[in-house]
Protein backbone atom coordinates (compact mmCIF):
# COMPACT_ATOMS: atom_id res chain seq x y z
CA UNK A 1 0.00 0.00 0.00
CA UNK A 2 1.17 3.63 -1.04
CA UNK A 3 2.05 6.11 1.95
CA UNK A 4 -0.22 9.19 2.05
CA UNK A 5 1.52 12.31 3.07
CA UNK A 6 -0.67 15.10 4.12
CA UNK A 7 0.68 19.00 5.94
CA UNK A 8 -1.34 19.70 8.32
CA UNK A 9 -0.21 24.21 8.88
CA UNK A 10 -1.99 24.58 12.74
CA UNK A 11 -0.48 28.22 13.96
CA UNK A 12 3.09 28.71 12.74
CA UNK A 13 3.78 24.55 13.39
CA UNK A 14 3.47 21.88 10.64
CA UNK A 15 1.16 18.75 11.79
CA UNK A 16 1.93 16.05 9.20
CA UNK A 17 -0.66 12.87 9.25
CA UNK A 18 0.75 9.70 7.46
CA UNK A 19 -1.69 7.24 6.22
CA UNK A 20 -0.78 3.54 5.37
CA UNK A 21 -2.25 0.52 6.28
CA UNK A 22 -2.88 3.00 9.60
CA UNK A 23 -3.29 6.35 10.43
CA UNK A 24 -0.53 8.51 12.68
CA UNK A 25 0.10 12.17 13.22
CA UNK A 26 3.11 14.04 13.83
CA UNK A 27 2.86 16.86 16.30
CA UNK A 28 -0.29 18.30 17.65
CA UNK A 29 0.39 21.88 17.35
CA UNK A 30 0.27 25.30 18.98
CA UNK A 31 -2.55 25.70 21.86
CA UNK A 32 -6.47 26.20 20.98
CA UNK A 33 -5.76 24.46 17.93
CA UNK A 34 -7.21 21.02 17.96
CA UNK A 35 -10.53 22.18 15.97
CA UNK A 36 -8.71 23.96 13.44
CA UNK A 37 -6.51 19.97 13.02
CA UNK A 38 -9.97 18.10 13.01
CA UNK A 39 -11.32 20.14 10.42
CA UNK A 40 -8.05 19.70 8.65
CA UNK A 41 -8.68 16.15 8.73
CA UNK A 42 -12.03 16.68 7.98
CA UNK A 43 -11.07 18.14 4.66
CA UNK A 44 -9.38 15.06 3.72
CA UNK A 45 -12.48 12.83 4.65
CA UNK A 46 -11.07 11.40 7.81
CA UNK A 47 -11.97 11.07 11.19
CA UNK A 48 -9.92 12.05 14.22
CA UNK A 49 -10.78 8.96 15.65
CA UNK A 50 -8.97 6.37 12.86
CA UNK A 51 -6.06 8.08 14.11
CA UNK A 52 -4.27 5.51 16.29
CA UNK A 53 -1.07 7.44 17.75
CA UNK A 54 0.80 10.75 17.39
CA UNK A 55 4.29 10.30 17.79
CA UNK A 56 5.74 14.21 19.50
CA UNK A 57 8.92 14.91 17.60
CA UNK A 58 9.90 17.37 21.20
CA UNK A 59 7.61 18.39 23.77
CA UNK A 60 8.36 22.18 23.22
CA UNK A 61 4.95 24.22 23.90
CA UNK A 62 4.10 24.69 20.26
CA UNK A 63 4.60 21.28 19.13
CA UNK A 64 2.10 19.91 22.44
CA UNK A 65 -0.08 23.26 22.66
CA UNK A 66 -3.28 21.01 21.33
CA UNK A 67 -2.59 17.63 22.78
CA UNK A 68 -4.71 17.61 25.69
CA UNK A 69 -7.87 18.48 23.43
CA UNK A 70 -6.56 15.94 20.45
CA UNK A 71 -6.62 12.97 22.69
CA UNK A 72 -9.97 13.91 24.71
CA UNK A 73 -11.20 13.91 20.74
CA UNK A 74 -9.54 10.89 19.41
CA UNK A 75 -8.40 9.07 22.19
CA UNK A 76 -5.05 7.95 20.40
CA UNK A 77 -2.20 7.46 22.61
CA UNK A 78 0.49 9.45 22.45
CA UNK A 79 3.96 8.81 22.01
CA UNK A 80 7.38 10.97 23.26
CA UNK A 81 10.87 10.41 24.32
CA UNK A 82 11.77 9.08 27.94
CA UNK A 83 13.31 12.46 28.73
CA UNK A 84 10.27 14.52 27.97
CA UNK A 85 7.51 12.82 29.37
CA UNK A 86 7.39 15.51 32.15
CA UNK A 87 7.55 18.02 29.95
CA UNK A 88 4.46 16.90 28.34
CA UNK A 89 2.23 15.40 31.31
CA UNK A 90 3.14 18.75 33.48
CA UNK A 91 2.47 20.86 30.83
CA UNK A 92 6.00 22.75 31.30
CA UNK A 93 7.74 24.77 28.90
CA UNK A 94 11.44 24.90 29.03
CA UNK A 95 12.85 27.72 26.16
CA UNK A 96 15.58 26.21 24.10
CA UNK A 97 18.78 28.06 24.04
CA UNK A 98 19.42 30.87 20.63
CA UNK A 99 21.55 28.65 17.79
CA UNK A 100 21.84 31.97 15.24
CA UNK A 101 21.49 35.67 15.19
CA UNK A 102 17.85 35.30 13.45
CA UNK A 103 17.51 32.72 17.05
CA UNK A 104 17.56 36.17 19.24
CA UNK A 105 14.37 37.79 17.38
CA UNK A 106 13.02 34.25 17.38
CA UNK A 107 13.98 33.87 21.06
CA UNK A 108 12.59 36.62 22.67
CA UNK A 109 8.87 35.80 20.24
CA UNK A 110 8.63 32.55 21.35
CA UNK A 111 9.09 32.95 25.25
CA UNK A 112 6.68 36.11 24.91
CA UNK A 113 4.32 33.68 23.08
CA UNK A 114 4.84 30.39 25.31
CA UNK A 115 4.39 32.98 28.79
CA UNK A 116 0.81 33.88 27.38
CA UNK A 117 0.21 30.23 26.30
CA UNK A 118 -2.19 28.07 28.19
CA UNK A 119 -2.87 24.83 27.92
CA UNK A 120 -3.11 21.19 30.23
CA UNK A 121 -0.91 18.00 31.11
CA UNK A 122 -1.30 15.18 29.00
CA UNK A 123 -0.96 11.60 29.95
CA UNK A 124 1.77 9.49 28.24
CA UNK A 125 1.15 6.36 26.60
CA UNK A 126 4.51 5.25 24.63
CA UNK A 127 7.60 6.08 26.10
CA UNK A 128 10.20 6.46 23.29
CA UNK A 129 13.29 4.64 23.65
CA UNK A 130 17.09 6.22 22.59
CA UNK A 131 17.32 2.89 20.56
CA UNK A 132 14.52 4.00 18.40
CA UNK A 133 10.75 2.13 17.34
CA UNK A 134 9.29 0.33 14.50
CA UNK A 135 5.85 2.16 13.59
CA UNK A 136 4.87 -1.58 12.36
CA UNK A 137 2.20 -1.77 14.96
CA UNK A 138 0.39 1.24 14.13
CA UNK A 139 0.38 0.45 10.31
CA UNK A 140 3.12 2.42 9.31
CA UNK A 141 6.63 1.52 7.36
CA UNK A 142 9.39 3.14 9.36
CA UNK A 143 10.41 3.84 12.98
CA UNK A 144 10.79 6.95 15.22
CA UNK A 145 14.55 7.67 15.65
CA UNK A 146 16.36 9.88 18.58
CA UNK A 147 17.68 12.66 17.06
CA UNK A 148 19.23 15.32 19.61
CA UNK A 149 20.23 18.86 18.81
CA UNK A 150 17.05 20.58 19.09
CA UNK A 151 16.18 19.34 22.34
CA UNK A 152 18.05 16.32 24.00
CA UNK A 153 14.85 14.13 23.71
CA UNK A 154 14.34 14.79 19.98
CA UNK A 155 13.05 12.78 17.37
CA UNK A 156 12.41 12.14 13.99
CA UNK A 157 9.75 10.09 11.73
CA UNK A 158 11.99 8.20 9.48
CA UNK A 159 9.78 5.89 6.64
CA UNK A 160 10.97 2.97 4.84
CA UNK A 161 10.20 5.66 1.78
CA UNK A 162 12.83 8.04 2.94
CA UNK A 163 10.73 10.60 4.50
CA UNK A 164 11.70 12.30 7.70
CA UNK A 165 9.45 14.30 9.60
CA UNK A 166 12.19 15.90 11.42
CA UNK A 167 10.10 18.88 14.46
CA UNK A 168 12.61 21.43 14.73
CA UNK A 169 16.13 19.46 13.75
CA UNK A 170 15.76 21.49 10.58
CA UNK A 171 13.60 24.73 9.89
CA UNK A 172 13.03 26.11 6.61
CA UNK A 173 10.25 29.46 7.05
CA UNK A 174 10.81 33.29 7.25
CA UNK A 175 9.72 33.10 10.98
CA UNK A 176 12.54 31.35 12.32
CA UNK A 177 15.16 31.36 9.56
CA UNK A 178 15.65 32.43 5.43
CA UNK A 179 15.92 29.00 3.44
CA UNK A 180 16.45 25.87 4.80
CA UNK A 181 18.97 24.22 6.96
CA UNK A 182 20.07 24.39 11.23
CA UNK A 183 16.97 25.79 13.86
CA UNK A 184 17.39 29.16 14.61
CA UNK A 185 17.03 27.48 18.48
CA UNK A 186 18.11 24.25 20.09
CA UNK A 187 20.41 22.55 22.45
CA UNK A 188 23.40 22.40 20.53
CA UNK A 189 24.56 23.18 16.68
CA UNK A 190 26.94 19.84 16.13
CA UNK A 191 24.64 17.46 17.96
CA UNK A 192 21.88 19.30 15.40
CA UNK A 193 24.73 17.98 12.34
CA UNK A 194 25.49 14.59 13.86
CA UNK A 195 21.40 13.78 13.81
CA UNK A 196 20.96 15.07 10.46
CA UNK A 197 24.08 12.72 9.25
CA UNK A 198 22.72 10.11 11.32
CA UNK A 199 19.27 10.10 9.03
CA UNK A 200 20.94 10.76 6.03
CA UNK A 201 22.88 7.49 6.82
CA UNK A 202 19.56 5.55 7.77
CA UNK A 203 18.41 6.71 4.00
CA UNK A 204 16.50 10.07 4.58
CA UNK A 205 15.66 11.37 1.13
CA UNK A 206 13.02 14.13 2.10
CA UNK A 207 12.78 16.40 4.98
CA UNK A 208 9.89 17.90 6.38
CA UNK A 209 9.86 20.43 8.83
CA UNK A 210 7.64 21.57 11.86
CA UNK A 211 8.60 25.33 10.49
CA UNK A 212 8.27 25.77 6.56
CA UNK A 213 7.97 23.74 3.89
CA UNK A 214 9.32 19.94 3.13
CA UNK A 215 12.73 19.72 1.05
CA UNK A 216 15.57 17.48 -0.44
CA UNK A 217 17.62 16.08 2.05
CA UNK A 218 20.69 16.83 0.10
CA UNK A 219 20.17 20.67 1.43
CA UNK A 220 21.32 19.07 4.67
CA UNK A 221 24.28 16.61 3.14
CA UNK A 222 25.62 20.15 1.98
CA UNK A 223 25.53 21.92 5.02
CA UNK A 224 27.82 19.04 7.21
Amino acid sequence: MSVQIHRLPVGMTNCYLIKERGLILVDAGMPRKAELLRKRLQALSISPKDVSLIVLTHAHWDHIGSLSEWKKMTGCKVAVNHREKEWVEKALKPQPKVLSLWGVLTGISSRMMAAASRFNGTPVDVTLPDDGMSLEPFGISGRALHTPGHTQGSMSVLLDTGDAFVGDLAMNGPLMRFGPGMPSLGDDSKIVKTSWRFLLDKGAKKIYPAHGNPFGADVLRKKL
